[in-house]
């Protein structure tokens, strides 16, 4: 993995110069924490980090999420959508910290253009209320959706590779390109005194979902996988990402954007060590992007009529034409961000399924 520090983001914003200077590092004290997405796969891997630190921790959840991951006894629950400014407002009271880490993290839907309005309404909606209340340092969480996989498939991309929502590929990442967007015009206008980080591909336990990584670690676990297509990840333990988090808001630089990765692997090596893990044989048909695009079409077509997620989606074998290899060397350097071997993530994960009842 690369160690060279990659130079300052290249945002379309321009930082007041100040407001750098004044607060260049985040918090050393712990303090009253906001954070979003406690119901999800991320979300409570960060109310375990921020309360092993000594943050009181209050969460936002809708009232129809899911209870499962929600274990906590000293964790409050302010009940409410992301999209709504008073039930926002409501859960900001108080808080001296903002994590921001919901969102809706599908590659298809019915009306595709939900994942937009969520992602980007949600977070405007959070980062004003956050302004409103007076929070000292927001920790967002962007994705490495918003930045250029790499040209040639070999060489790792860094944090001055940004997208365009017109060059993002599906709803999802056009959804975080512009959300992230958001927080960097803040940053600029309003002084928002927000960090962004992007983690590449969380795998590991508590994925409840799951997510569509998620999925393929548990059909493969299943024997369902039986070919592969050529592409690859940057795969990193969720409670890795969760720690870059706290990094982030106690070294983070205001307005900039870190990468918290871990291996880049090749989805055929990834579906080899999963087959390891649980005693199968790993697959060895390489399928042409050709053949699989027709299966993506009818999955889609399925789901608008059983409700459920398709397990291949257009927009996903589209995306698969890329490696998506990023560096996280920026992280290490000025956070001191640090992951562990990706194999431990997927064991971790596998084990988690299996012990859910996800792996009959």
């Amino acid at each position: 993995m690369q160690r060279s520090v990659p130079g300052r983001s290249r945002f379309p914003v321009t930082i007041p110069s100040e407001m750098e200077e004044a607060t260049p590092t985040g918090p050393s004290e712990p303090g009253p924490v906001l954070i979003t997405g406690a119901s999800g796969f991320l979300g409570p891997a960060l109310v375990d980090v921020f309360r092993n630190a000594g943050f009181p921790v209050r969460i936002l959840v809708r009232a129809t999420s899911p209870r499962t991951n929600l274990t906590w006894t000293d964790v409050e629950i302010a009940e409410g959508d992301m999209r709504d400014p008073a039930a926002v407002t409501a859960a900001m009271r108080g808080q001296r910290y903002l994590i921001h880490a919901a969102a809706d993290y599908r590659l298809w839907a019915p009306d595709m253009e939900e994942i937009v309005r969520t992602n980007r309404d949600g977070t405007r909606t959070l980062m004003r209320a956050a302004l409103d209340a007076g929070v000292e340092r927001v920790v967002y969480t962007s994705s490495v959706a918003t930045i250029k996989p790499p040209d040639d498939g070999v060489t790792p991309s860094d944090e001055t590779r940004p997208l365009t929502p017109e060059t993002a590929i599906g709803a999802y990442k056009r959804s975080k390109v512009v959300a992230e967007r958001v927080v960097e015009e803040m940053v600029a206008r309003d002084r928002l005194p927000a960090v962004i980080v992007n983690p590449s591909t969380p795998i590991g336990p508590r994925d409840v979902k799951p997510t569509p990584t998620g999925r393929i670690i548990q059909e493969a676990a299943r024997g369902k996988m039986p070919a592969f297509v050529d592409t690859g990840l940057n795969l990193a333990h969720v409670d890795d990402v969760a720690a870059g988090h706290l990094l982030a808001l106690r070294k983070g630089r205001i307005g900039e954007r870190y990468i918290l990765g871990g291996e880049n692997v090749l989805l055929s090596q990834m579906l080899a060590d999963i087959a390891a893990l649980v005693g199968r044989k790993a697959p060895t048909v390489n399928l042409p992007r050709g053949v699989v695009y027709p299966i993506a079409f009818f999955s889609e077509l399925a789901a608008r009529f059983t409700g459920r997620q398709p397990f291949a989606t257009i927009d996903g074998i589209r995306m698969s034409r890329y490696r998506m290899f990023f560096s996280d060397a920026k992280a290490r350097a000025e956070l001191g961000y640090t992951a562990r071997p990706y194999r431990e993530g997927l064991s971790d994960a596998i084990t988690w399924f299996r012990g859910a009842g996800y792996l009959r």
